[in-house]
């Protein structure tokens, strides 16, 4: 048994009998329910959420798995995930302030640190008055009237599989308010880290962000590893920007090439608001990042950008959402994939547009980049419009490098190497440009300049 199975809670009476003979849990589904039941049986929890959590395990249970039957699942198959048993309950350790360093982007922004799924410290500059980051867990544990409010209200256990497992199981994450008018000059940036201990667990987190009337913030997920291999992320957010707030949430997956990561972010938009999201996935043996947005407010705008690349045998998958409810909303939407070796990439966009929805202007575009012939990728994307007075468009390209731009740059003395080099940067470049953060925008250049010079 590895370390992290070690760390594992022991069962509860009456719990052990989920166990098969050797006492180990005989498929990925007990292995849940063991973990489940376990905590649940010493839980403190208040009462409300022990009855969530229970509907929300026995919903994951009924449903099962998605499998590429399901029409949203149809390119990615999650049987790595599904056939594997993970464990809950790693607890690494504090990780060295170099650590937290190295995946700051060289910026003292005030970052909350988490372990495994469980915070562990904070760095960087007070917060201003009118912001507060506290956890998933102090909330909990103060039976918050403002957790029990809006707690898996916009990702419901019914929205799928991992969502139920993550609601029903999900211990820690942060909880981010922004009171009303309030401007934050400096990201908050919220650091999940895998260490050594979290081989062959899953990591369950669950976020909250509140950005209230006419607030100003931008908030970064990173999801790292640095000692961690095969390990499995649920991650889900919860974002609510209220009328006239402005918020930037950037979403940064960078983890193990062996690990496997499901994140959803989900939001609701009031009335005049603004949320920019921005996607960059270059980790993971497999990968799905699912972004949904909700106009329910008129004038709300929604831009929606994303980058991945990846190579070997990764596989990435990216489902965006967003949902017209009201009118007078733009959207905006630009997603680029950059794929080598055997690699397999997937995007499905839709833009719902609701007969109320009148004056909508959505514009989704995704661009994908070959760079080997074993690489592939499905790309699918949707408008359905039932409004009358819209302007809406949406494509999709996949294509490789020109090689009228590669022989010119020969012609002009630039070696093969550097050429192929240069012209995928500056595909990359064009959705990199899109990023308000400067510090942030620069770092990510340079990760993909490292990573196709390393190439």
């Amino acid at each position: 048994m590895n370390d992290a199975v070690d760390t594992v809670v022991q069962p509860a009476e009456g719990v052990a009998t989920l166990l098969g003979t050797d006492g180990e849990p005989e498929s990925p589904i007990e292995a849940y329910r063991f973990d489940f039941e376990t905590t649940a049986a010493t839980s403190k929890e208040p009462a409300w959420l022990r009855e969530a959590r229970r509907s929300a395990f026995a919903e994951f249970e009924r449903d099962g798995f998605p499998t590429m039957k399901d029409e949203d699942w149809h390119f990615t198959n999650v049987a790595p995930i599904s056939e594997k048993i993970f464990r809950t309950g790693a607890k690494g350790g504090p990780v060295s302030a170099e650590v937290v360093e190295r995946f700051g982007h060289g910026e003292a922004w005030h970052t909350v640190v988490f372990v495994n799924g469980r915070a562990e410290q904070s760095h960087g500059p007070a917060l201003p008055d009118g912001v507060s980051v506290t956890t998933l867990a102090s909330e909990i544990s103060g039976d918050s009237a403002l957790l029990q409010r809006h707690l898996s209200k916009l990702s419901t256990p019914e929205s799928g599989a991992f969502t139920a497992l993550n609601a029903a199981m999900a211990a820690d994450g942060a909880v981010i308010r922004i009171s009303a008018d309030v401007v934050v000059e400096k990201p908050i940036h919220l650091l999940f880290i895998a260490d050594a201990v979290s081989e062959n667990t899953a990591v369950q987190t669950r976020n909250l962000v509140f950005a209230e009337r006419h607030s100003q913030a931008t908030v970064i997920e990173s999801y790292v590893s640095v000692g961690g291999d095969s390990y499995f992320t649920n991650a889900v957010t919860e974002v609510f920007v209220d009328d006239g707030a402005r918020l930037g949430h950037y979403k940064l997956q960078t983890e193990s090439r062996n690990a496997f990561h499901v994140g959803t972010v989900q939001v609701k938009q009031g009335r005049d608001s603004r949320y920019e999201s921005f996607s960059f996935a270059t980790g993971a043996r497999l990968s799905r990042t699912n972004v949904y947005s909700t106009l329910a407010g008129e004038a709300a705008e929604v831009v929606m950008n994303g980058l991945y690349m990846v190579d070997g045998s990764q596989h990435v998958d990216h489902q965006t959402r967003i949902e017209h409810v009201a009118p007078n909303c733009p959207s905006h939407e630009l997603y680029k994939g950059i794929l080598d070796g055997r690699s397999h990439g997937v995007f499905n966009g839709k833009v719902y547009v609701h007969p109320e929805a009148q004056k909508t202007d959505g514009k989704q575009s995704n661009n994908n980049l070959l760079l080997s012939e074993s690489a592939r990728v499905d790309t699918k994307p949707q408008l359905e419009i039932f409004a009358d007075d819209v302007k809406c468009t949406h494509g999709a390209t996949v294509g490789r490098l020109d090689e009228t731009a590669l022989f010119y740059m020969r012609s002009r003395g630039v070696g093969p190497l550097e050429a192929k080099r240069l012209l995928t940067y500056a595909f990359a470049a064009d959705v990199l440009e899109k990023i308000e953060l400067e510090p942030l925008k620069l770092s990510l250049e340079r990760q993909v300049l490292e990573r196709f010079t390393s190439n």
